[in-house]
């Protein structure tokens, strides 16, 4: 150990031992006084007993009432004057003056240190030294106190700084818990929005073949067509509590992500599955897609998979969607059709699920009926 370190470390020690046992100081304090006074308790027994005894005892509770402490020794200090004797009740003064500044109210110490100027001037001018000595006296004596004040000042703010620190760091520390309480919070809102966008796509599918396979079942008089009837009902049961259990986090995460993450290419594969469930989907491009960031490539396939999700769902047999994708001008524009009976009567995940996206790439979603079905237009932002 260095000795800057050796020193911080006894510091430290003395620092804990003197606030587990302050009564050690205060007695270091209490001895020279005793000593000091030997001369006096030999010369003039009575007044310099009485004036040690009131001395003492404000030094084992000048921590806990600095101000009083001060009193009392300001007026021990004033009958040593008025008796001419000397018990050490100056230096006590001093030691108290310290107190107040470090420990007591900025009221007290500017009563402190009125009386401390106004008792200095009358034991000089009254009982002190000739008049050729006063000056120096006084000087002496008001730098002594000055400094008491502004070493007990430097004190008060040492300490207020330290619990400063104290109270940083223990905020720090619940920061550091919230972030990361947060972190967990947002991963699973992600995981959780995921799941609802892909699991809640394929289970549309599955819903969407068993009720074609009914109709299908039906038509040929097979008995086929309850266990399918069955599928359908269950996929739907399994769908809804997928939206309540998953669908209330809808969290996003902007951050790459350290899983494949389908892209625009990927919609090749999504729309196959698509017209499987039984709805009629034309595609069509333009502009350089595959250019764009994978952020908005996943944003893209995303609000592509909601728009047919629900399309599927509320558009009804015999419908027919639309997709078309176009980019210009730092742009992607994402439109949906589809000439079935119409979209959802009231807001849904999927399309609470589009905008937030759009807003991650300062987009817009525009979703509502059209001239015939449903219409879903978004306009998406490459970023730079």
């Amino acid at each position: 150990m260095s000795a800057q370190g050796w020193l911080v470390d006894r510091q430290g020690r003395l620092r804990t031992f003197h606030r587990r046992r302050p009564w050690v100081m205060d007695t270091f304090l209490a001895v020279p006084i005793v000593l000091f006074s030997i001369p006096n308790l030999i010369e003039e027994p009575l007044p310099a007993t009485i004036a040690t005894l009131l001395l003492l005892p404000p030094l084992y509770w000048r921590r806990r009432y600095p101000f009083p402490a001060f009193v009392v020794t300001a007026a021990t200090e004033l009958i040593e004057g008025l008796l001419d004797i000397g018990v050490g009740a100056g230096v006590i003064l001093l030691v108290m003056l310290f107190g107040v500044a470090s420990r007591g109210a900025w009221r007290s110490l500017a009563w402190a240190s009125v009386i401390t100027v106004a008792l200095l001037a009358a034991e000089i001018h009254l009982f002190g030294p000739a008049v050729e000595n006063r000056l120096f006296t006084s000087v002496l004596a008001l730098g002594m106190s000055v400094a008491a004040v502004a070493s007990g000042v430097a004190v008060r703010t040492r300490r207020a700084y330290l619990v400063a620190l104290e109270d940083r760091a223990a905020r720090l520390e619940v920061e550091r818990d919230q972030r990361a309480r947060l972190a967990v919070a947002d991963e699973r809102a992600r995981v959780a929005r995921e799941m609802h966008d892909i699991v809640g796509h394929h289970v549309s599918v599955i819903i969407g073949l068993a009720d074609g396979g009914v109709t299908l079942a039906r038509s040929r008089d097979e008995q086929t067509a309850e266990p399918l009837q069955l599928i359908g009902e269950t996929g739907r049961q399994a769908l809804g509590e997928l939206r309540r259990v998953l669908g209330v986090l809808r969290g996003e995460d902007a951050d790459a992500q350290l899983s494949p993450q389908p892209g625009i290419d990927d919609l090749d594969r999504l729309l196959p599955s698509v017209r499987a469930a039984g709805l009629p989907v034309t595609y069509s491009t333009a502009g350089e897609l595959r250019a764009l960031g994978r952020g908005v490539q996943l944003a893209v396939y995303r609000i592509v998979q909601e728009a047919l999700t629900n399309t599927l769902k509320h558009a009804g047999r015999g419908a027919t969607a639309d997709v078309t994708l176009a980019a210009s001008d730092g742009e992607v524009r994402v439109r949906v059709r589809d000439d079935g009976r119409g979209g959802p009567a009231a807001p849904s995940h999927g399309l609470l699920g589009m905008r937030e996206r759009a807003a991650m790439y300062g987009g817009v979603v525009n979703a509502g009926p059209a001239e015939r079905g449903w219409l879903v237009d978004v306009v998406l932002k490459e970023p730079a």
